[in-house]
């Protein structure tokens, strides 16, 4: 059968272009193999309408322990915010952004990388109080170089 193989027929082809452009999806029919890898074929159940899929439960489980709840010193971010922030050498307008990011698309770079990464406090504008200036530039914050150490120091 071809799903074993990994041919992957998407119902909405338009979701999945969105999909593939935000970054939430690696490929077409790449996950089939790698669950393939775990479970074997009769977890999967085909009907004429349905693909119903039982995974059996590998471990025993447990009751879970409610951990402590301690403050988060690293902030979490997006692979996108993080790509925008390992770019940012200096100030930059955001259109130098965009390209030093090869991206086109205005409204996508903003909303995907531009506005989550000064809503986490990790990029600042350089004129605050005019936030539509055509002069307006971005930097890193502080809390966004304490960041980029920490990852650096994580890559090490």
């Amino acid at each position: 059968m071809e799903f074993f193989e990994g041919y992957s027929i998407p119902r909405n082809k338009e979701l999945m272009r969105v999909y593939k452009d935000l970054e939430m999806v690696e490929q077409l029919g790449s996950g089939i193999p790698r669950i393939l890898e775990t479970y074997g074929r009769e977890c999967f159940h085909f009907s004429d309408n349905f693909l119903r899929m039982v995974f059996p439960a590998v471990e025993k489980v447990t009751p879970q322990v409610t951990p402590q709840v301690t403050p988060q010193v690293t902030p979490q971010v997006t692979p996108q915010v993080e790509k925008l922030l390992k770019v940012i050498t200096d100030e930059h307008n955001r259109l130098e952004l965009q390209e030093k990011l090869g991206l086109s698309d205005r409204e996508y770079f903003r909303k995907t990388f531009l506005q989550p990464a000064i809503d986490a406090g990790l990029v600042a504008l350089t004129k605050p109080d005019k936030p539509r200036s055509s002069k307006q530039k971005y930097k890193l914050t502080e809390k966004g170089r304490k960041f980029l150490d920490s990852l650096n120091r994580e890559a090490k």
